[in-house]
Parts: C-alpha cells; structure tokens; sequence
C-alpha cells in the first residue's frame, strides 16, 4: 500500500478514535490529580461536575468497547460474535464491582444490588425497548425458539441460587451462604455457562442464528489488517475503565455513605455503565429485525453475567474477607420470579409483538419503584 494512504487510513482512524485521548487525558487528570479532587467533593456543583465527568467517560469508553467488540463479532459471525461482546462487557462489570466493593465502607449487599439491576435493566428495560421498538416498526418478529429457550433453562437456576437461595438457607444467618454453599454456587454457576457455551459454539450452533437466513444483516467481511486494529482498540479503551472505574468509587461511595440514598443506587449506577452499551446494540439489533441477533445480546449478557461475575465476586470477597449478602429481599425476591416467569412466556411462541414489550417495562418500571418504595 503507497505511504500516502497509509497516512490517509491513519488520519481517518484518528479522527474516529478522537475520544480514546479524552480517554487517556481524564485517566492522567485522575492520576495526577485525584486526592485533590475528590477531597473537595463536599461542594454539590464540584461533586456534580465529577460525578458527570467520571460516568460520562466511562460509559463512552464503554461503548468504544462494545463498537470495536461488535465489528470483530461481524468478522467471527454468531455465535461467537455475540459472545466476545458480553465477554468484553462483562469484563467491564467485574472490574468496576471489585473497584467499589474494595473502596471505602464495606458495602456487602453491592454484588446483589449489581446483579439485581442488572437482570432486571437486561429482562424488563433492554428487552422491553426491543419488543417495543421491533414490534412498532415491524408488527410482528420471528426469533429461533430453540435458543431462547436454551438461556432461559440456564438462567432462571443461576439466578436463583446465588439471589433467592441464601434466604431460605438455615447454616449461617441472613442472607449469607455458607463456605461449602458458596463454592457449590460457584461451581454451578462455572459449569453451568461453560456447559452452555459447548451447545452455543459446539453441537448446537444453528439454535442461536436466525431461523430466516434472508433475515440476516450481513456486511462485507474485515480484513485482517482491519480486524487487528479494532482488537488493539479494543483493549485501548477497557485499560482506562480499569482505572476510572475504580476512580468512580469514590462519588459513589460519597452518595452512599454521606448523602445517605439508598445502597441499592450504588449496584444501579454500576448496572448502568455496564448495561447501556449492550442496550443500544440490542435495540439497534431490533429495530432492524434481527431479533435473534437483539436476544443473543440481551439473554447472553444476563447469562455471562451470573456466570463470571458470581464466581469471581465470590472468590474476591473471600480473599479480601469483605462479607458478600447475596439474598434479595422479600419484595425484589417476588420481582425477580415474576421476572423470569414473564420471560419464560415471552419466549414460549417463537415471536413477538409490542405487547411483551409493554409487559417488560412495566417489570423494569417495578423495579425503579421498589428502590424508594420498597
């Protein structure tokens, strides 16, 4: 290739990039200059300003991550397309839970509260926008049922064991498990989702692409040289999520412990970082009706999301002796199930209207509802 075009192709990914120097810029600020910072966070319009800066940068460093995951899944196709991507935000996830469950106060109902939200965001808000916007534009949509039903059978048990579990579970007193319950959790869960990941890129393949192949979105195919470089971006961005997530404890730490709102906004806010990427492609995903593509996103992220982030916040807690309450409450308990138990007859048929998405966001509007009126 001419070095004029090399330059030309240079300039152009620069341009695209651009965010990945506010990127780096904010990650040297807070380096440099974070104790400084932080200690003034007592004035609101100061904590505001930090508080916007850090969720602004590392939501759209969040969905840089999930641009360049999505161009490399159009290279593997799916299902391992869809799979790098959950892989790569839930990455996020663990990093930014361990950040704030390491930082400050202990907060031993984070994970929960993370994991709660995150559910509930993917399986009332993300699927209820979907069917909404799908079914407005395109009446009715076709999806495999096969592979629906293959994520639902493994996540209504994954859910169940680490956040209905400990409430009716005698060894140890509150919502807790106790050490040989904790592993078998965690063992579950690992099994579990690699079991699932055998039929998913195995054996089973076809269930999770479309059943209409002419339904199916194609683009022209990366090069190599293409693909290398939205790897390397890739892993760009995740290195300062690493890093401004755990700046990213400290005002959320400060809403909790100093302006008292309630514990569960701390798993919210971080469910939100992690989930609004996954959102919007899964929207995307069906306001072009590709529906399979739009629930391998949304039920593979809840799936990956039990499965990685139990084991590993578990393993954490343990080495670190911070104390993990893994168990909903009465209210949210009852939620959860209605929840699954919607979900299970929202993938039952093979298709969708606007009605299931209807019934998704009064779920997700349920849950808004009971973090202040629970």
């Amino acid at each position: 290739m001419p070095a004029h075009r090399r330059a030309g192709q240079l300039r152009k990914i620069v341009r695209a990039e651009r965010f990945l120097g506010i990127s780096l810029a904010t990650t040297l600020a807070f380096a440099l200059a974070g104790e400084k910072m932080f200690a003034a966070m007592a004035n609101p319009l100061w904590f505001a300003v930090i508080f916007v800066w850090l969720f602004a940068v590392v939501l759209c460093s969040a969905l840089a991550v999930v641009r360049h995951a999505d161009r490399v899944a159009e290279f593997l196709g799916e299902p391992y397309g869809t799979l790098v991507l959950t892989l790569s935000v839930t990455a996020i996830e663990v990093m930014s839970i361990t950040a704030v469950m390491l930082h400050g106060e202990n907060n031993p109902t984070l994970v929960r509260d993370t994991l709660f939200a995150i559910i509930m965001i993917i399986l009332g808000g993300m699927i209820g926008v979907s069917l909404l916007a799908g079914g407005w534009r395109h009446r009715e949509q076709h999806y495999n049922l096969q592979g629906a039903n293959a994520y639902l059978g493994v996540i209504i048990p994954m859910a169940a064991f680490p956040l209905s579990l400990p409430n009716f579970t005698v060894t140890t007193p509150g919502p807790t498990l106790s050490g040989p319950q904790e592993m078998f959790v965690m063992l579950t869960s690992v099994g579990l989702y690699v079991a699932f990941l055998s039929i998913q890129t195995g054996r089973h393949r076809s269930y999770f692409a479309p059943e209409d192949a002419a339904t199916a979105h194609t683009k022209p195919p990366l090069g190599m040289g293409r693909l290398g470089w939205h790897i390397v971006l890739l892993l760009a961005y995740i290195v300062p999520v690493v890093f401004l997530a755990e700046q990213f404890a400290h005002p959320i730490d400060y809403l909790i412990e100093t302006l008292h709102v309630p514990t569960a906004i701390g798993g919210v806010i971080i469910a939100m970082l992690v989930a609004t990427p996954e959102a919007i492609g899964a929207t995307r995903a069906a306001w072009s009706n590709r529906l399979q593509r739009s629930i391998n996103i949304s039920l593979g992220s809840v799936l990956s999301t039990i499965g990685l982030t139990v084991p590993a916040m578990l393993a954490i807690s343990y080495f670190t002796s911070h104390e993990v309450y893994l168990g909903l409450s009465s209210a949210d308990n009852l939620l959860l199930a209605v929840t699954l138990v919607v979900s299970i007859v929202t993938f039952a048929s093979g298709h969708t209207n606007i009605l299931q998405g209807v019934v998704h966001v009064v779920l997700f509007a349920a849950f808004v509802m009971l973090i202040f009126q629970g």
